[in-house]
């Protein structure tokens, strides 16, 4: 089964049958992912993060199908018809519509017409019809009368109702079918009577034709949103004259009255039983496809995120802007902790604006403030302006921070944990302000769907949505590497090996003993056992260590092969990190042994010439233009500098200063086609954008980058 369940996944996905052979035994020794890709190279062929979590995922696909197989077999054994050649094709079976199909005929279902039927003593009388052979079939079907089948009509129509059943049954049958629906589906959808002005938001499908094949995952999904809130009906159907043509000859063997009989029967079959049934799995498989597709915007759209380049440790001022209920602002310290907090209302009148710019203009002379962080929600424009109008701050770069979910933190467990007796509005300029600080760690706090990075990400299946944004954080968290000391619960559980329990442990134990001096000290922590120090050790960094490869992304297992490098090269460890000439000493050959190869070697001394590089790079301010501040402010052929604020499939979406983000169509991103958006934006990008279209009915503005970059 072992070799097997390998082949399988390296069938379906595409690896080496020796690469996956080694991810699976790694992954059923309970090592993670992160911990895979990175550590263990020379088992897997050097499989990045993508590829063991592919692995992951379809050993867990195949591990349910061997469950279900189990379950059915086990479920027609005891009905006492499980015959030796039934087990064996299920025992063979890797398809899942195929297993199901194999099984229907054996499924416990309410009372069917053709059960009915067979209650009446007419199953006797279908075989014979299914038969075909010659004879006067009205006659015969006349041995059938009783109390409860009173006519020849009774009969025959009883008959069919079985004939259509076992034919709807067959797994031929139903492969026949769903070839047709792979083929030729279409999907169609049409408003609801009565519902046109209620369904306006959907005009576009009022009625709306596409084959299934080529329907994007975004018009799928909309169609779906449309017919769940009963706007819409959809259907997906296939060309019935192809797939009748293909039944008829499959089961149509002689020229009587008894065929004639089973033609009704395939009709039937097909319009009542095995049209609804395979539509209803295209429906089904549609919607998993367009899940997957919008749910790879999302992950994609997130880890970009993730990955945004932070600002630092410094004293920054961070608001959280508004008009009639003022400006939040908070000034926090370099290590992300609160100083002070307070209001302002500068948007009130021009007196009000004048006096707090003195205000604020004040704060320089307590707080070496070195850069503004303001949220770009509601007045986020304008209160960007009041700061760059400020001469004091001339010298002092200016974010807009995307605030999508500052006020899901806001509300949260996290912030009433980590500032009890502060209010709502000031743990969100807390938050705004430590996103440029260092977005991975702030945004992690938050639910994924929260941040405003997404593409219907309320439609989609919720459990596989949250699966790979989960997978996709711990993917970020264990690339970039985090601070042992600063990190919090929430940053540290998405460490490989981790979770909550043991990230609570580390806080607490950093809170009671003190900083971590070295990564040997996390043996101390409750419930740190050897598994879980293996797999995170690496991925948690120490600044000014004790000992200077804690530091690094080096894994402790390899300590002293790195201590072997130095002493044949003649140097201490402390002089061997970060110095390039020393390094260029090293010959890799030298240290290749049956554990450790070339992979492994090569991540080391890039870690030896750059220790705990950081991979986001430094976040940088932009300026919008200051004659735009609102929609009526713009005119088509403006050049305006612009940020990426979300991607989707068709487009992405660019905030110019103004209320709304204006749309770049994915025709207008590049003069090269492109599948999608994001290879060639991302989001938080700084990019220069043309105004090509202004509805100021709609309040939409759509741009294009061709012509400009």
């Amino acid at each position: 089964m072992e070799h097997k369940l390998t082949q399988l996944i390296s069938d379906r996905c595409g690896y080496p049958t020796r690469s996956v052979q080694a991810v699976v035994r790694l992954l059923e020794e309970s090592c993670s992912v992160p911990f895979i890709a990175r550590y263990r190279k020379e088992m897997t062929g050097s499989l990045d993060e993508v590829a063991v979590a592919d692995i992951k995922g379809e050993k867990d696909r195949i591990q349910k199908l061997i469950d279900r197989k189990t379950s059915i077999l086990t479920a027609i054994e005891e009905q006492g018809k499980l015959t030796v050649e039934l087990r064996s094709k299920i025992q063979q079976c890797w398809d899942t519509n195929t297993l199901e199909d194999l099984y229907l005929p054996y499924k416990q279902k309410k009372l069917t017409r053709a059960e009915k039927a067979r209650q009446k003593g007419l199953e006797s009388l279908a075989k014979q019809i299914m038969a075909q052979r010659s004879g006067d079939i009205r006659q015969i079907a006349k041995r059938y009368l009783s109390r409860e089948v009173k006519t020849v009509e009774q009969a025959i129509s009883g008959a069919q109702d079985i004939i259509a059943e076992w034919i709807s049954e067959n797994d031929k049958t139903r492969s026949l079918v769903r070839s047709s629906f792979e083929k030729t589906a279409v999907i169609s959808s049409k408003v609801v009577r009565s519902k046109e002005a209620e369904a306006m938001k959907y005009r576009d499908y009022f009625s709306f034709q596409e084959r299934l094949k080529k329907c994007p995952s975004h018009r799928l999904l909309a169609m779906r949103r449309g017919e769940e809130e009963g706007l819409l009906r959809v259907k997906i159907t296939a060309d019935k004259d192809w797939v009748m043509d293909r039944l008829v000859r499959f089961y149509i063997r002689q020229h009587n009255a008894a065929a004639d009989i089973v033609h009704e029967a395939i009709e039937d079959a097909y319009k009542r039983l095995l049209a609804p049934s395979i539509e209803s799995e295209f429906k089904k498989l549609s919607k998993e496809s367009a899940d997957q597709d919008a749910i790879k915007v999302f992950v994609e759209n997130l880890r970009q995120l993730l990955m945004d380049a932070p600002l630092g440790e410094k004293t920054l001022l961070a608001i959280d802007p508004g008009y009639r209920s003022g400006c939040k602002w908070v000034v926090l310290d370099a290590h992300g902790s609160l100083e002070r907090h307070g209001v302002i209302y500068p948007h009130q009148s021009a007196e009000k604006y004048h006096e707090e710019q003195i205000k604020m203009a004040a704060l320089l002379d307590i707080y070496p403030i070195e850069a503004v962080a303001v949220g770009n929600g509601t007045a986020g424009r304008e209160t960007m302006k009041f700061f760059t109008d400020i001469d004091a701050y001339k010298a002092i770069d200016i974010f807009s921070i995307n605030e999508s979910g500052a006020s899901i933190y806001s509300a949260s467990e996290i912030a009433r944990q980590e500032f009890p007796d502060l209010d709502l509005t000031v743990r969100g300029a807390i938050s705004i302000g430590r996103r440029l600080m260092d977005p991975l760690a702030e945004l992690v706090k938050i639910d994924p769907k929260s941040i405003g990075v997404g593409q219907y990400q309320h439609d989609v299946n919720q459990v596989m949505l949250r699966d790979s944004l989960t997978q996709t954080v711990e993917h970020v968290v264990n690339s970039v590497g985090i601070n042992l000391n600063t990190a919090s619960a929430s940053l540290l559980s998405y460490v490989s090996g981790l979770g909550p329990k043991l990230a609570e442990n580390i806080v607490e134990h950093r809170s009671t003993k003190g900083s971590f001096r070295s990564r040997q000290e996390l043996r101390d922590v409750k419930r740190m056992g050897d598994k879980a120090f293996e797999q995170c050790a690496g991925f948690l960094r120490i600044r000014n260590p004790r000992y200077v490869l804690d530091q690094t992304a080096v894994h402790p297992e390899r300590y002293k092969l790195v201590e072997k490098m130095a002493k044949d090269i003649g140097v201490s460890l402390a002089e061997l990190v970060n110095n390039e000439s020393a390094i260029a000493q090293i010959n890799l050959n030298d240290y290749v042994n049956e554990q450790v190869g070339l992979p492994t070697l090569k991540d080391i001394i890039k870690e030896l010439q750059r220790p705990g590089l950081d991979p986001r790079g430094k976040a940088k301010a932009i300026e919008f233009s200051s004659a735009v501040g609102t929609i009526d402010d713009l005119k088509v052929g403006m050049i305006l500098n612009g940020i990426v604020t979300n991607i989707t499939n068709f487009g992405a979406f660019v905030d110019i200063g103004i209320k709304s983000d204006g749309l770049v169509h994915i025709s207008q991103i590049t003069d090269r086609f492109i599948k999608s958006p994001s290879e060639v934006v991302s989001l938080n990008q700084s990019v220069k954008v043309k105004v090509i279209n202004i509805d100021l009915n709609r309040n939409r503005v759509n741009l294009s980058m061709k012509e400009v970059n």
